[in-house]
């Protein structure tokens, strides 16, 4: 699915891969923030973030990303909204579960609810969401292309940003190399 650098929904329903994402940069998180960007989660998303047992204890960057969710839920963002997972048929849940977990199935049926984008960097996901009609499907690279096409975050931004997204053991290093170049292209094109 290609993305539209100048076109970013303000309002979106993260899944837990998205929220650790955005969380993962302080740059990235910050600049979506003063550009009015507001993410919220499903309840599912938030037991799967903090309270899900873990095989193995979490490594010191998913400690750090944990503290940083329930630091930004303390200001507000991030607002957990119950689900029901009775509500997910309108997404064909039985047929389409596919290794799809709770959170990423509720966070598309909540932004259907709504009528809101989702936030989601599981391809499955995002697949599903297309499948099931949902028109406002986003990623972090893409929010990320927007905030550089709209000069919320500049050139030299982009090192800080893949750098503090490294540290948290993400992978989303050369989807966010592709998103920049796509940014300054889409400025390059933009009418004056």
């Amino acid at each position: 699915m290609a993305i539209d650098p100048s076109v970013f929904r303000l309002v979106n329903v993260a899944d837990t891969c998205s929220v650790w994402n955005v969380l993962s940069s302080a740059k990235l998180h910050a600049a979506a923030k003063e550009a009015h960007c507001e993410f919220c989660i499903t309840s599912f998303v938030r037991y799967e973030s903090l309270h899900k047992p873990r095989k193995e204890a979490p490594t010191a960057a998913e400690t750090e990303l944990m503290r940083r969710l329930v630091q930004e839920q303390g200001r507000g963002g991030f607002v957990s909204h119950s689900c029901d997972i009775g509500d997910l048929p309108a997404i064909k849940l039985l047929e389409s579960r596919k290794r799809l977990g709770k959170g990423e199935l509720s966070s598309i049926e909540f932004a259907m609810k709504i009528g809101q984008a989702v936030i989601t960097d599981d391809q499955k996901a995002r697949k599903l969401a297309q499948d099931s009609g949902h028109p406002h499907i986003q990623t972090t690279p893409h929010l990320f292309s927007w905030l550089i096409f709209k000069g919320r975050l500049g050139d030299s931004d982009k090192g800080t940003v893949i750098a503090q997204h490294k540290a948290m053991n993400r992978p989303l290093e050369p989807h966010f190399e592709t998103a920049y170049e796509m940014a300054l292209q889409c400025r390059l094109n933009a009418p004056p």
